[in-house]
């Protein structure tokens, strides 16, 4: 008889999980983000709720759990019911980097969730100040190379950070890292002069390079942004193979019905090929790049492993 319980429990579950998800979702669907309010993922969430109640009548409420390099949001969807009314909307940072840049998650990136969808993809612009002596990336390697490891660059992300740190790979340069606890705060520091360049996300580089306050030398797509036409690419400005990307997507709690993944996965497709969201990206100099969750899952797993190269080519251990 005991033996019999289990089977049977799971054959209920099987039963039942197609009317869940017919009716899924019928209330509120609660979307966490591990970054503040403002932050470029924030905009997306909010952008996102705001087309899948118009579009499907779906109510999604924005959570916003900053704080412990995003594992304070991670950790707090990963132990959530996985009925499909708790998601994180996140980025690589969680992802894909944290595992090899900390020693201790708290969460499993893979095993402790479910992938829902990729949502879009962004890219980096490496700038410095306009009066710095160097106009183009090549002008920069050389005066690098000149003075090793006295040039520094700053990063408040682990984009902005392994950006930077692919450059001197590929470009053969020593550069002095100055770790900051935001991007923001660097950006400061780099107007000001206390430190050279940095990889800095397109949403906060267009308007510092079109009003001046920063010189823009390359863009980190495969091929240029229509918001910064006149920047080359990485490749293009001379280092071969050099692409990087941020991204974000959705997540639900492991062991969520496949049902309800599948469902959740065609509201955000709808929601992100809006006008609106159209117009977010537009604005950002970010893509759309849906993929469902197969695609996800692949997608995780291939940047996962990039970044560990790239960290580990670095020499950066584990905090």
């Amino acid at each position: 008889m005991k033996r019999l319980f289990p089977l049977c429990a799971a054959m209920f579950l099987a039963a039942v999980q197609p009317a869940v998800a017919d009716t899924y979702p019928s209330k509120p669907i609660k979307m966490v983000v591990p970054f503040g309010p403002g932050s470029g993922t924030d905009q997306v969430a909010r952008a996102l709720s705001e087309a899948m109640s118009k579009l499907d009548k779906v109510t999604v409420v924005v959570e916003n759990r900053p704080g412990g390099n995003g594992f304070i949001a991670a950790q707090a969807v990963s132990n959530a019911e996985p009925d499909g009314y708790t998601m994180l909307l996140t980025t690589n940072s969680t992802h894909a980097a944290a595992e090899h840049l900390y020693k201790n998650l708290p969460y499993d990136p893979v095993k402790d969730f479910t992938p829902v969808a990729l949502l879009r993809k962004g890219y980096l612009v490496m700038v410095t100040r306009p009066d710095f002596p160097a106009a183009t990336v090549a002008e920069f390697t050389a005066l690098a190379k000149r003075e090793p490891g006295k040039l520094n660059f700053g990063s408040g992300s682990s984009s902005s950070r392994v950006s930077a740190e692919l450059y001197k790979q590929l470009s053969g340069t020593d550069l002095t890292h100055i770790p900051y606890k935001s991007n923001p705060l660097a950006l400061t520091d780099l107007l000001g002069g206390q430190i050279q360049v940095m990889f800095v996300d397109t949403s906060s580089a267009v308007s510092l390079v079109n009003n001046g306050k920063l010189r823009g030398l390359a863009v980190t797509s495969a091929r240029r942004l229509d918001i910064l036409p006149k920047l080359p690419t990485m490749e293009e400005a001379g280092l071969k193979d050099y692409e990087m990307s941020y991204w974000t997507a959705a997540y639900l709690p492991r062991n969520t019905p496949p049902q309800i993944t599948a469902r959740l996965s065609e509201l955000l497709e709808r929601a992100i090929h809006s006008s609106g969201l159209k117009q977010l990206m537009d604005k950002t100099g970010t893509e759309v790049s849906f993929g469902d969750a197969e695609t996800l899952k692949q997608f995780q797993a291939s940047e996962t492993e990039k970044w560990a190269r790239i960290i580990k080519a670095a020499g950066i251990q584990p905090e």
